[in-house]
C-alpha cells in the first residue's frame, strides 16, 4: 500500500434523482378528436448505491469526488408511455466500509460482505399520468402527478480492516519487523516512533494450507483515545479483528504496566474490545537470555498466554503461530 493512496475517510455528498412528472395527455387521432385520456408515468429518480467490492483496500476514488448527483428520471409521455427511469449511480467501496450520517453521527449500515449492495440515496418515485385517474364520471381528468423528490444529504465513510489478528503496541515495538518477519508483506521499518502511518496487511502461512490475515495498525500512544498522536484515526482498524496480539518490547522497565495501558486506551475507545481473544508477545529477545526470559515471565499478567519472540532470530515464531491460530479457534 502506498502511503498516499491509503484512504481509510471520506465525506460525501449526494443526491439521488427526482422523479419524472406524470403526462396530462388526451389521446388525438384524425377520427378521434376527443379521446379520453392516455398520459403515462414520470420513470422512477436514480439510486445512488454503494456496493461493497474486494478488489478495493482503499477510499481514494472518493477523496476528491464530494458531490454526487444521479439523474432525473424522465416525464410520462403519449399513449401511456412510462418515462425512462434515471441511470443508477454505483459507487464501489471496500469490505468493511461503515457508512454514516454526517451530522448526527449515527450509522446507517455496515457494508461488511463482499458483492453487497446498499441504497444510500433512494430515487424519487414518477408521478402517475392523468390515465390513472379516469373514471366512470371524470372520463377526462386534466391533471397528473409530479414526480416525488429524491434523497440527499451528507455522509461519512469510515473503512474498518478486516484482518483476522490485529497487533497492538507503542511505536517502535516491533510490529512492523513482526509482519515482514512472518508474512511477505513489505511495511516500512525504522528505529524512529510512528514510522507506521497506514495499516498494512499479510497473510499468515501455517500448518496444512491453514492461513490467517494479520494487521500492523500505527502504534498506540497514552491518550491515543482522546485523539492524541495518531489517535482514533486507526483505533478503528482493531474493531473488526478476532484476536488482538499485544506487543511489548522487553526493553520496557515495566512490561505488565505498558501492557494494562495499552489494554486501557482500547478500553476507553471502546469497551467492547475487551471480548475480544488476546496474546502477548515480548518482542526483540535476541537481546536476553534465558535466565531474564524465566524472570520476565513471572511478572507478567497470568490470564493471557505470553510468548518471547524475536523477529531477527525468529525465536518464538512457531509457538507464536500455534497460540493466535488456537485463540481463532476460540
Amino acid at each position: 500500500m502506498a502511503e498516499s493512496n491509503f484512504i481509510d475517510y471520506v465525506k460525501i455528498y449526494c443526491a439521488s434523482g427526482h422523479g419524472g412528472a406524470g403526462s396530462m395527455h388526451l389521446h388525438r387521432a384524425k377520427y378521434i378528436p376527443k379521446g379520453g385520456p392516455d398520459g403515462g408515468d414520470g420513470g422512477r429518480g436514480g439510486h445512488i448505491i454503494l456496493r461493497a467490492n474486494a478488489q478495493f483496500w482503499t477510499l481514494i476514488h472518493l477523496k476528491y469526488r464530494k458531490h454526487i448527483k444521479a439523474d432525473d428520471g424522465e416525464k410520462g409521455g403519449a399513449a401511456t408511455r412510462t418515462g425512462k427511469n434515471g441511470a443508477d449511480i454505483y459507487l464501489d467501496v471496500p469490505v468493511g466500509t461503515v457508512v454514516k450520517n454526517a451530522d448526527t453521527g449515527e450509522q446507517i449500515f455496515d457494508l461488511a460482505t463482499d458483492g453487497e449492495e446498499r441504497i444510500l440515496c433512494q430515487g424519487g418515485k414518477g408521478g402517475w399520468g392523468n390515465d390513472h385517474f379516469k373514471t366512470a364520471t371524470n372520463q377526462t381528468p386534466r391533471y397528473a402527478q409530479p414526480g416525488e423528490e429524491g434523497e440527499e444529504g451528507a455522509f461519512i465513510l469510515e473503512l474498518k480492516l478486516l484482518a483476522d489478528v490485529g497487533l497492538v503496541g507503542f511505536p517502535n515495538a516491533g510490529k512492523s519487523t513482526l509482519l515482514s518477519a512472518i508474512t511477505s508483506a513489505k511495511p516500512k521499518i525504522a528505529s524512529y516512533a510512528f514510522t507506521t502511518l497506514e495499516p498494512n496487511l499479510g497473510i499468515v502461512r501455517y500448518h496444512d494450507d491453514r492461513s490467517f490475515v494479520m494487521a500492523d495498525i500505527p502504534g498506540i500512544i497514552e491518550g491515543a483515545h482522546e485523539g492524541k498522536g495518531i489517535g482514533t484515526r486507526f483505533l478503528r482498524h482493531i474493531e473488526r479483528n478476532s484476536v488482538l496480539l499485544f506487543m511489548v518490547s522487553c526493553e520496557e522497565d515495566d512490561i505488565n504496566a505498558s501492557y494494562k495501558t495499552l489494554l486501557s486506551e482500547l478500553k476507553l475507545y471502546n469497551p467492547e474490545l475487551m471480548n475480544k481473544e488476546r496474546v502477548l508477545a515480548i518482542t526483540k529477545c535476541d537481546i536476553i537470555d534465558e535466565e531474564i526470559e524465566k524472570e520476565l515471565a513471572r511478572k507478567l499478567p497470568k490470564r493471557i498466554p505470553h510468548v518471547f519472540i524475536s523477529s531477527a532470530s525468529g525465536e518464538g515464531m512457531d509457538k507464536l503461530k500455534d497460540e493466535l491460530w488456537k485463540a481463532l479457534q476460540k
